[in-house]
């Protein structure tokens, strides 16, 4: 099981499908970008931290929030996502499978010598729809196995008593 920590904003700026227009739209962009990461942390089992900076905000308390098998932290006034995600990793140290999804490079250098693993916000988002299609394709052929014929849902001895009805006995 592994343990991954997103920048979210780094992420959300970085994505095509998710790069927000303006400020209104940022509330969206996040509720998808969680989305996304419920059905990736679903398939593959793995814990996921989408951390959110709220550093400028005055007054801003760490908030965690739990979304399925998502958890979403928004940073307290005065600490960025970058600051949380190295703490965070360094008290996991070597101990754990850890990912760390950013486009800093200085915060990759830092996460690498904890014992993270690092990967590009571009290099996670190619994985991420790696994974949507191969979920797509999988629940595609779970839907062509399907049947809606009757004798597939009916039990072993019922079938054999209209068996012998159809045929009079």
């Amino acid at each position: 099981m592994r343990y991954i920590y997103i920048d979210g904003y780094n992420i959300l700026n970085s994505w095509p499908n998710l790069k927000p227009k303006n400020d209104t739209e940022f509330e969206g962009a996040r509720q998808s970008l969680i989305e996304k990461m419920q059905n990736y942390g679903g398939y593959n089992g793995d814990n996921i931290f989408i951390i959110f900076d709220a550093h400028l905000v005055q007054g801003s308390l760490e908030k965690e929030e739990i979304v399925g098998n998502v958890t979403v932290v928004f940073t307290k006034e005065g600490e960025t996502a970058d600051s949380y995600i190295e703490r965070t990793v360094n008290n996991l140290g070597r101990r754990k499978n850890v990912l760390v999804v950013t486009n800093d490079s200085l915060e990759q250098q830092l996460i690498f010598q904890r014992g993270a693993i690092r990967m590009s916000s571009l290099e996670f988002y190619h994985e991420v729809k790696n994974i949507e299609k191969t979920i797509k394709e999988q629940t595609k052929l779970l839907s062509y196995r399907k049947t809606d014929r009757i004798e597939d849902s009916l039990d072993e001895k019922i079938l054999k008593k209209l068996e012998k009805m159809r045929r009079g006995c």
